[in-house]
């Protein structure tokens, strides 16, 4: 059995998830796209969205592993808040199914997607078209999968400076 990774881009309004499996050379898509939350409804409201979709995904499709994207950037103070109790919930979901996490930046994603550390969205978007051979249903799929892709590359290569 190949390991399975589930890849999340955390975000208040919508966080993406992106679900691989693979082993060396072969990946597989199992299912990619994001949890909309909502921009109206109440934090906790989102929050829970959120928990239970992340939850649902898990029970689902068994990942041995969560990739996660770390927060790099923040227009403000509240954001940054807003995002960091997004990221808990999304820590609490795998810590409840004793699933490891694995964090990365974007920059550290890009680099293993891409070739490029300062790739565009649009590059990396480009790039998880052409490993896996669909088209991302929205941005933080796409985000979401190059999470879960970083993950399978570093894992085939530990310790690989990527």
């Amino acid at each position: 059995m190949s390991p399975i990774i589930l890849g999340v881009d955390p975000g208040s309004r919508h966080t993406g998830f992106g679900v691989l499996e693979g082993e060396g050379n072969q990946l597989l898509h199992l299912a990619s796209g994001s949890i909309k939350a909502g921009a109206t409804a109440p934090l906790e409201s989102r929050l829970c969205r959120i928990f239970d979709g992340l939850s649902d995904l898990i029970q689902q499709h068994r990942p041995q592993a969560v990739a996660l994207e770390e927060i790099f950037l923040a227009t403000n103070v509240k954001t940054a808040f807003i995002l960091g109790q997004v990221r808990g919930v999304i820590l609490l979901a795998a810590a409840q199914a004793a699933l490891p996490l694995f964090y990365y930046s974007p920059l550290v994603v890009k680099k293993a997607v891409v070739g490029y550390g300062q790739a565009s969205k649009v590059q990396v978007q480009l790039m998880v078209k052409q490993l896996l051979g669909i088209e991302a249903a929205n941005e933080h799929a796409a985000d979401a999968l190059a999470v879960s892709l970083c993950h399978h590359f570093h894992s085939r290569w530990p310790g690989a400076a990527l």
